[in-house]
């Protein structure tokens, strides 16, 4: 068993695109519209990997009115860049751009050197080595 993909509901498909494609490096599918239901997506994978991320449009959506990530429900995505100056060049290059660092780079008590970044709509997203 594997995950196959993770989804979440985004204002902004086009935004949020750009975000994890260039800071990550992620790769995106070709975008699915059903018209029908107003419905629109992308997936987004990383090389050589098979779990996808899926962001997903649909105007009716609404809001959740908690904090994100601080809420029952998906708190945090984390995406490994392989080495602690990657998790610091990133992090900062991230800060630079105008986005929330809310953690900064450090190794947690379960051993993890991080940091912690929102993307374009709130949604947390670790930076581990």
């Amino acid at each position: 068993m594997k995950f196959e993909h993770i989804a979440i509901w985004v204002k902004d498909l086009e935004k949020i695109k750009s975000f994890y494609t260039a800071y990550f490096g992620m790769k995106s599918s070709d975008k699915y519209v059903n018209p029908n239901k107003g419905y629109s997506s992308y997936f987004l994978s990383f090389e050589n990997s098979e779990t996808r991320l899926e962001i997903m449009h649909r105007p009716d959506i609404i809001d959740n009115p908690g904090n994100k990530g601080m809420t029952n429900g998906l708190a945090h995505i984390s995406i490994s860049v392989d080495s602690r100056e990657m998790v610091d060049e990133l992090t900062e290059k991230i800060r630079q751009d105008g986005y929330t660092v809310t953690g900064e780079p450090r190794t947690t008590g379960d051993g993890y050197y991080e940091s912690v970044v929102l993307d374009p709509e709130g949604n947390y997203v670790e930076i581990t080595e």
